[in-house]
């Protein structure tokens, strides 16, 4: 098993014997090897970068772009599980410039909960604060410490105020993390809203590979 303080921090080592790599966020890493195991996809390899770089996105194109050189001649082929994750489409042109392909969406909530139905939710869902099961794990080193929450509870409605509900994208049926993301609710202040969304478009994707 591995730990989620791993993946935040340090991300995760490929083991070699697959042809195709795939390079992707840390925080995807459980849900990849699922659907790995559930489909044998044997000629997929996993490597995964920390999941804490999608505090800084900035960095995360020059990240992928190092571990893809560092790959390449190893694999016959590499595939970003970054969807753009806050890049600005940067990191779209850098995989365009590697001559990789990427998940498509503008982030994970949205290919997990399939993205024309988070495309089609956009415009009633932009007070929602969205959370997968590795983020509601992961809940203190991505948003109460970065935050500054620990410290200083009353900056909570300066960075929540105008969200009105906190949900929880469950990729499992874990009445753990459920009772787990409820909580995460509470402390900030937001209605809750639970909704299975399993891989949603990832599991195809990485089938199609």
């Amino acid at each position: 098993m591995i730990a989620d303080g791993e993946l935040t921090t340090k991300g995760l080592s490929a083991k070699s014997g697959g042809r195709v790599l795939l390079l992707a966020c840390g925080a995807l890493a459980h849900e990849i090897l699922a659907i790995k195991r559930n489909n044998a996809l044997s000629h997929l390899d996993l490597t995964c970068l920390p999941a804490i770089l999608h505090n800084h996105p900035e960095r995360i194109p020059d990240a992928v772009e190092q571990a893809v050189v560092e790959n390449r001649d190893s694999y016959d082929d590499i595939f970003v599980v970054y969807a753009d994750c806050g890049t600005g489409g940067l990191l779209q042109a850098k995989c365009a410039e590697l001559g990789v392909q990427m998940v498509k969406g503008p982030h994970c909530y949205s290919f997990f909960e399939g993205n024309d139905r988070f495309d089609d939710l956009k415009d009633t869902e932009f007070t929602a604060f969205y959370l997968t099961d590795f983020l509601v794990k992961q809940f203190d080193s991505f948003v109460t410490k970065p935050m500054g929450l620990d410290r200083h509870p009353e900056l909570r409605d300066m960075y929540f105020g105008n969200y009105e509900k906190l949900v929880y994208q469950a990729q499992t049926d874990d009445p753990d993390l459920t009772k787990k993301a409820k909580a995460c609710a509470e402390k900030l202040g937001l209605r809750f809203e639970r909704r299975y969304t399993g891989y949603g478009d990832l599991e195809p994707v990485l089938k199609g590979l």
